[in-house]
């Protein structure tokens, strides 16, 4: 019995061996294997194992480059001579013309591919989006005419982009300039502000930058031109920061010499900048300088939206407000109304959701898209250009379009001829103690002659306008209760 327990003392005793030491060999592998296959090479890596696991983790891009003077391939040869296993992608909208003097079928580039983004017969999208080829962990988007001079740069920028998500990479000895990006999406705008430090939303100055792939898959264009403007303004809308590095890749080839080929390049680079901001829909831009651009509608084009359908405008339907150049045009064409119902004597108000706008923040709502102006029908004969407008469309010597409504029996004061944002003129007259109107305005209700005596004045769109008195309980009449505090958006639209 004696043998017997022992002999069962010792089988325990090796099994217990065998998982313990299976459970040390499990634990071994699997912290093993979880370590990233793409994780930021060591510097402690020999020169050929450094070049081939920065060729598993970085794929070249070159972007913007002009076909009728470049330093691609060159640039390319620099990137081979330092990485000759490196994949290297050249995008372009159009196959460049004069053709890159890059031998592709050589096998010394037999990881570069050229990519064409316009749609050709019997490519498919996938075949034609850049972002389809990288394997690789990281992006380098190397500006046309840059030489890698020092491979541990990529290396450094490699193990700070794993953290951060994205370095820039001055070329050259100019500095760079860090920007902060105060993206309004709703309002079409952006504004743009030098800021000191090194985390930044975008750059400015000739430079590189290694970005994660996953960030260029997020975005909505991420290959537009111009490149690196267009890139930034996306990605600060996913909120990625961009760490500046201070190393420096060389400068190669001069470029743009010529007085020929800098204005043929600044043509080139005001063209696709107005094409990105509409692509955007981006129409106000505030440089870092305080300029101010617009890339919206202006009083010789049309309004930045078409047809009002259901008193609700396309633009809440793509969960934006008011386009800014529409927001200022209707400022100026409510000015010029306000001043010639001045001159000519005639009793005004502001009505409706301008009121409510002016009670709001003195400005037009910014969802709005019309000026509305209650007056009184005993004055309108005191200016010319509402007696002219009874018979047909008039252009007053300010280019300003006064025009009986073809809906309704009150008049319109337009921009211009070929952009109709207009100021609403609402006639009403006295009857029993009530004013009444001519006839039916969209949320314009009749109401007690009293809101008029005395008349009250109230701050909108920078001067001051008169109003009704008791303007919480005159706007409550229109609409409903708590309205100044709770406004609803036309139709309801979720904000």
């Amino acid at each position: 019995m004696r043998v017997k327990f022992v002999r069962t003392l010792l089988v325990l005793a090796l099994l217990g061996n065998i998982i313990i030491w299976h459970k040390i060999w499990w634990l071994f592998t699997s912290q093993h294997l979880s370590k990233p296959a793409s994780s930021a090479p060591s510097t402690h890596d020999t020169p050929q194992r450094l070049h081939r696991r920065l060729a598993r983790l970085v794929t070249i891009v070159v972007r913007q480059f002009e076909t009728f003077e470049n330093d691609v391939a060159a640039t390319v040869e620099s990137v081979l001579n330092s990485f000759p296993a490196m994949p290297i992608l050249i995008v372009c909208n159009e196959l460049p013309y004069p053709p890159l003097e890059i031998n592709l079928p050589n096998d010394t580039f037999k990881n570069v591919r050229l990519i064409n983004l316009q749609p050709e017969f019997n490519k498919s999208f996938e075949e034609r989006n850049p972002l389809y080829y990288v394997r690789t962990k990281f992006v380098l988007l190397l500006p046309d005419s840059t030489r890698i001079s020092n491979k541990q740069f990529i290396q450094e920028a490699v193990i700070k982009a794993s953290r951060t998500g994205a370095v820039a990479i001055p070329v050259g000895k100019n500095q760079l300039t860090c920007l902060e990006m105060s993206l309004k999406i709703k309002e079409w705008s952006l504004r743009i502000a030098k800021v000191p430090g090194q985390l930044c939303d975008a750059v400015m100055g000739r430079h590189a930058t290694l970005v994660n792939v996953n960030t260029l898959k997020k975005l909505s264009d991420p290959f537009m031109l111009p490149f690196m403007e267009s890139l930034y303004i996306q990605t600060t809308a996913t909120g990625l920061k961009i760490q500046l590095m201070r190393h420096q890749f060389n400068e190669g080839k001069p470029l743009f010499r010529s007085q020929q080929s800098q204005w043929k390049l600044q043509q080139l680079q005001q063209r696709r900048e107005r094409s990105m901001f509409e692509k955007l829909g981006i129409k106000k831009v505030v440089r870092a300088t305080g300029s101010v651009d617009w890339y919206g509608c202006s009083r010789e084009t049309q309004r930045c939206f078409g047809s009002i359908v259901n008193g609700v405008p396309s633009y809440l339907y793509q969960n934006r407000y008011t386009p800014p150049c529409c927001l200022a045009g209707l400022r100026k064409v409510a000015h010029h109304v306000f001043d010639n119902l001045e001159r000519a004597g005639i009793r005004y108000w502001l009505e409706g959701s301008s009121l409510l706008g002016a009670m709001k923040n003195g400005d037009i709502l910014p969802w709005d898209y019309q000026v509305e102006v209650g007056v009184n029908r005993d004055d309108l004969n005191r200016c010319p250009w509402l007696v002219k407008a009874k018979n047909k469309p008039i252009a007053d010597n300010y280019g300003y379009v006064w025009e009986k409504a073809t809906e309704g029996q009150f008049f319109k004061v337009q921009f211009s001829n070929s952009n109709r944002l207009h100021v609403n003129l609402l006639p009403f007259y006295v009857k029993n103690g009530t004013m009444m109107r001519d006839s039916w305005f969209s949320k314009n209700r009749d109401f007690p002659e009293q809101f008029l005596h005395p008349m009250s004045s109230i701050e909108f769109a920078g001067r001051q306008v008169p109003s009704p008195n008791n303007i919480r309980d005159f706007l409550e009449i229109n609409y409903y209760k708590g309205v100044v505090e709770n406004p609803e958006l036309p139709g309801k639209i979720v904000n």
